[in-house]
């Protein structure tokens, strides 16, 4: 039955594709298969989430990927002409040319990489930076030729970049913050720092344990997000399995980071915080928890260091990707964590920002029981500065 919808589903897409330019608000979304559902399926999915539109919901292009990809994460380069596809499987890195129509996916070679996570860009479009899971290293790639430059590999004695996950890039102190997570096999062997390295020369400058309790806390530092414009620059680090967000202070004299804990989100009864979002003015902070599954939203207006809590917005198991309308009055979870238990729930959440509650569910990929795994903006309607 899945199989039959699906077909039929990806016929409709073909009939909508003359119509894309006058859709309302197009949205990507890499999606898999449920574990041991067969044939295994992987793709992008190019719906329209725009609650007022008459194809709301609706699949308009779907770009199929190879079934073993594990296609994970979706990154924009800085002119927005290039999409960029991680994968925890087969082929670590893809690309799409965003300029070109239809849009197809191409495979990069990157034989250094296994397990293939968070990508950060630099301001001139020269640089793009990969981490490495599987492999525990940050590759360098040049961004114009998508070839490898430089590996920046583990040092096993220190066990800097052991496992790394999230990536953070500040260009004014030249300085990459590379967190620690988990084990990609089975998530063991959890992490408890981050790494600080010289952006310009790779070089791994300092290692920062992120928790409170003795070692090995386990604590999984897994995303690091430089505040935009930030003085002086601060850095957020969400720590996965200890359910904490710190803050990561540059003091300029010393050329050092202060972390410090700022807010555990097991006081509002949330688990496994994930991905760190600001709106368009940056006074505002979104983190996605997964367990239960929530968006959070806190004020930074008047403190970056000291974020006030306002609200979390129950969503769905898994909540990870947000995207937000160019009005940023929707915000739009994408909820499914890893194909994990509890963690799965497949949907997309569309939150009114306005009402501060979820008003709408997009369950088009959930219903032919597919699990998406990232949700990203077409570049007409794309407003992040940071991811």
């Amino acid at each position: 039955m899945i199989k039959n919808t699906f077909t039929c589903t990806l016929l409709s897409a073909v009939l909508f594709l003359p119509t894309i330019s006058h859709a309302e608000m197009l949205s990507m979304m890499n999606y898999e298969s449920k574990p041991g559902q067969l044939p295994r399926k992987e793709g992008i999915a190019i719906i329209d989430v725009d609650p007022t539109s008459p194809q709301f919901g609706k699949i308009v292009q779907d770009l199929p990927l190879p079934p073993d990809a594990v296609a994970h994460h979706i990154f924009y380069n800085k002119d927005i002409s290039k999409a960029y596809i991680t994968a925890l499987g087969k082929g670590p890195l893809r690309v799409i040319d965003m300029k070109k129509m239809p849009y197809e996916i191409q495979s990069l070679n990157v034989p250094q990489c296994e397990v293939a996570e968070d990508m950060a860009f630099t301001a001139d479009k020269k640089t793009w930076y990969l981490t490495c899971m599987g492999s525990s290293n940050v590759i360098v790639g040049d961004a114009h030729t998508d070839s490898v430059k430089q590996v920046i590999s583990a040092n096993e004695k220190e066990k800097f970049i052991r496992y790394p996950h999230g990536l953070g890039l500040n260009e004014d102190i030249n300085r990459l913050i590379v967190t620690s997570t988990v084990r990609a096999s089975d998530l063991g062997d959890a992490g408890e720092t981050v790494t600080v390295i010289d952006s310009t020369t790779g070089n791994v400058l300092s290692t920062h344990k992120l928790s409170d309790k003795p070692t090995p806390s386990g604590s999984a530092p897994v995303e690091a997000v430089f505040m935009p414009h930030s003085t002086p620059p601060l850095a957020y680090v969400n720590t996965m399995f200890e359910g904490k967000l710190w803050t990561a202070t540059w003091h300029s004299t010393q050329h050092h980071f202060e972390f410090t804990p700022v807010f555990d989100f097991s006081s509002v009864k949330q688990g496994v915080p994930l991905e760190i979002y600001f709106n368009q003015e940056h006074d505002k902070l979104f983190i996605t928890t997964a367990n239960p599954g929530a968006l959070n939203i806190f004020d930074i207006s008047e403190s970056t260091s000291k974020p006030t809590f306002l609200k979390s917005i129950p969503t769905a198991g898994g909540a990870h990707h947000v995207v937000f309308s160019p009005d940023e009055k929707y915000a739009f979870v994408q909820n499914s964590f890893l194909n994990l238990p509890n963690m799965d729930d497949g949907s997309i959440s569309v939150i009114d920002l306005h009402k501060m509650e979820k008003v709408h569910s997009i369950d088009t990929l959930k219903d032919l029981g597919l699990k998406p795994n990232c949700i990203l903006m077409l570049p007409q309607w794309h407003t992040d500065d940071v991811h």
